[in-house]
């Protein structure tokens, strides 16, 4: 089938638009991006982009730049010209217009934000200050999490594992103001001056928030050396991959007993959890430090440590002094220059209030009904396909395929946009303040995400916006989630690009990734209903782990940057959803009317085209800084790694291009990654 990519009015960053006459003569959409200096057995991923990354540098105020950077930038301006028109025309109170147009003025509105200071969250300020007691400690806390401040640990509403028609609350590790738990003890120059430079930070926030300067550098120290003891009781990024492990049901009293210094059932109270007698536990070696910190750390540094997550957490919604304070120490992570100006960081907080509210607006003009229905084809396509390749593996039982079989059939799919909106009005969004604003809508989320306790799941909710440039495969409810804005080219209208490009692209990076998430190395473990529970035979599960290793082993060797590996482990799920998807798209590409005709296009054959749709999309650099981070606390591989990698282990790439023994791209077939 041909899929239909999302149109773009803008020129695109692929090639040069200066007047209307250009539209006739677009370059082909992966011709413009090659480096033709680059051999493709010899760094694949440079080939295919190194042409664009050549003549785009990163941009001073991004960490990264590339065709999800552009896309975003797009959406970006789509979205400031709806809140704009939404504060020109205002509504009655609760609708779409007053709510998204009273945010924006609000928080456009830079005087009256310096001029109010502290005032919006001086009432929270002045219940930690009151703190006297382990119990009001607890108690601050929770009010504080309702309204989006971390501190702690993590507690949430989602999906029980092993009931998938129920809504369980639950409890993980957190409470750490440095990205992953790595970054507490790697022992390198960089993580070193990043542990000093988040204590200057630290002592930063609390100093402008009226602290004397002696104190609040005492408190910065304690407060590392604090999350320091929270980050050694906290699983490595690769242990939190294993959800039976990550899966400690225990009943409230049990739980009281354990933890005694933290009363569960007041603070449950707090929190507005009713009607429940257990507690999902994620990690419960981490509550029994935590428990045993609250009586041995001083009050007075639990206090410092809640003040600054507090006023850390509002950065952006307080005075310029703060945000500035945050960016200088996110440069750390990030490698930016300079600030985002006003207008996109207002636009990111608006998503993070209303964005599906803005969603609705959106796809009205950008998404439309008939392209959701192309993309639903697709997914059938690329479904039917993973069905054609289980039934030939030779390392899988039957009883283990029929199974297989019936999960795939039962996985569903939303694309493009919710069939059904969810009704913000009761959000409480006015003229107060910014901040005010930010914080009604943090309380808004969490009593709507509580509110699901005890009520039937509701399995058509998206938990991403139709504007969002990502998708996602949720195993509780066996889905896949591919908004609308995943599919975009820009610059490019949809009858321009091939199906060759479209198949890699669209059909592999995105729809054939999803779905192999549910038979990747965690979501292999959920049934077709979406519960956690063993349905392989157990030689089976050995060889699937026996061949995951293998590629764990594989991208354990890579090193983007010098001292920095890849985590083989932690990125498995996602290494195996890209083998995937590209092993996927082959076989729908294969049965399309462009592969069986053989014709080339700009001098690349169609199966060519496919591997250049599929780079087309992880084109884009990165800065060093944010590459550190990412390969700490991320468990998806760089870009670059996200082609070359899989590439090496797809026999259709060797054909395709001619690839030799020698080769920096040739793997001996003994040693390819084979899976699905």
């Amino acid at each position: 089938m041909k899929k239909v990519l999302l149109s773009l009015s803008i020129c695109s960053f692929l090639y040069s638009c200066n007047n209307s006459e250009k539209e006739s003569v677009k370059p082909d959409v992966v011709l413009v991006n090659i480096d033709s200096t680059v051999k493709p057995e010899n760094d694949f991923f440079d080939f295919a982009n190194g042409g664009w990354i050549k003549n785009n540098p990163i941009p001073e105020e991004q960490s990264s730049w590339g065709i999800g950077n552009l896309v975003m930038e797009e959406n970006m301006k789509r979205l400031k010209e709806i809140s704009v028109k939404a504060a020109e025309n205002k509504d009655k109170k609760g609708s779409a217009n007053q709510m998204i147009g009273d945010f924006w003025s609000t928080a456009m509105d830079s005087i009256k934000i310096e001029k109010d200071g502290l005032k919006p969250i001086q009432s929270k300020l002045d219940k930690i200050n009151n703190i006297n007691d382990l119990n009001s400690l607890i108690n601050v806390v929770a009010e504080l999490k309702q309204i989006g401040s971390s501190t702690l640990f993590s507690d949430y509403v989602a999906q029980d594992a092993k009931n998938s028609e129920a809504m369980a609350y639950q409890i993980y590790q957190g409470g750490l103001g440095l990205p992953e738990r790595e970054y507490y003890f790697k022992t390198d120059s960089t993580t070193a001056d990043i542990r000093e430079k988040y204590i200057k930070h630290i002592e930063t926030i609390l100093t402008m928030s009226g602290e004397n300067a002696m104190n609040a550098k005492a408190s910065a120290n304690n407060i590392l050396a604090l999350e320091t003891k929270l980050a050694n009781a906290s699983r490595k990024m690769e242990d939190l991959r294993d959800p039976y492990k990550n899966y400690n049901k225990i009943s409230i009293t049990d739980l009281n007993k354990k933890t005694s210094n933290i009363n569960w059932t007041n603070y449950l109270n707090q929190l507005g959890v009713k009607k429940i007698d257990s507690i999902i536990v994620g990690q419960p070696e981490f509550f029994t430090t935590l428990n045993a910190l609250l009586k041995t750390v001083p009050l007075s540094d639990w206090k410092s440590y809640i003040k600054f997550n507090l006023i850390n957490d509002y950065a952006a919604v307080l005075p310029d002094s703060y945000g500035l304070a945050s960016f200088n120490f996110s440069k750390l992570f990030s490698g930016a220059k300079v600030r985002k100006p006003r207008w996109k960081r207002v636009i990111q907080m608006e998503e993070s209030a209303m964005g599906e509210l803005l969603g609705q607006l959106y796809v009205k003009e950008f998404f439309n009904e008939t392209a959701k229905k192309r993309y639903t084809v697709m997914v059938d396509d690329i479904k039917m396909a993973l069905k054609d390749r289980i039934s030939k593996l030779d390392w899988m039982s039957d009883s283990t395929k029929q199974k297989a079989y019936l999960k795939l059939s039962t996985m569903k799919s939303k694309v493009g946009y919710p069939d059904k909106w969810k009704d913000f009005s009761g959000m409480d969004i006015g003229t107060e303040s910014f901040a005010k604003n930010y914080m009604n809508s943090r309380l808004w989320w969490h009593n709507y995400e509580y509110s699901k306790l005890g009520k039937p799941v509701d399995r058509n909710e998206w938990d991403m916006t139709p504007q969002t440039y990502n998708a996602y495969y949720n195993p509780s409810n066996n889905e896949i989630v591919l908004p609308a804005g995943i599919f975009t080219i820009p610059g490019y209208r949809d009858e321009e690009v091939d199906d060759a490009v479209v198949y890699g692209y669209g059909g592999a990076s995105t729809i054939g990734h999803e779905i192999t998430h549910g038979f990747d190395d965690e979501g292999r473990q959920f049934d077709e209903k979406g519960n956690l529970v063993s349905w392989w035979q157990k030689s089976d599960e050995e060889s699937f782990t026996k061949k995951a290793n293998v590629m764990v082993k594989q991208f354990d060797a890579f090193e983007p940057v010098k001292g920095y590996h890849i985590n083989g482990k932690a990125t498995l799920g996602e290494n195996i959803a890209d083998l995937g998807g590209i092993l996927l798209g082959i076989e729908a590409f294969k049965k399309t009317k462009q592969f069986k005709e053989g014709k080339s296009i700009a001098g690349y054959t169609p199966m060519q085209r496919y591997f250049l749709g599929y780079a087309l999309g992880w084109l884009g650099h990165i800065r060093e800084e944010q590459l550190k981070n990412r390969l700490m606390t991320d468990v998806h591989s760089p870009a670059k790694y996200r082609v070359n990698g899989p590439f090496v282990d797809v026999d259709e790439f060797y054909t395709t291009f001619n690839i030799k023994p020698g080769s920096p791209m040739y793997v001996a077939d003994s040693l390819r990654v084979r899976i699905w």
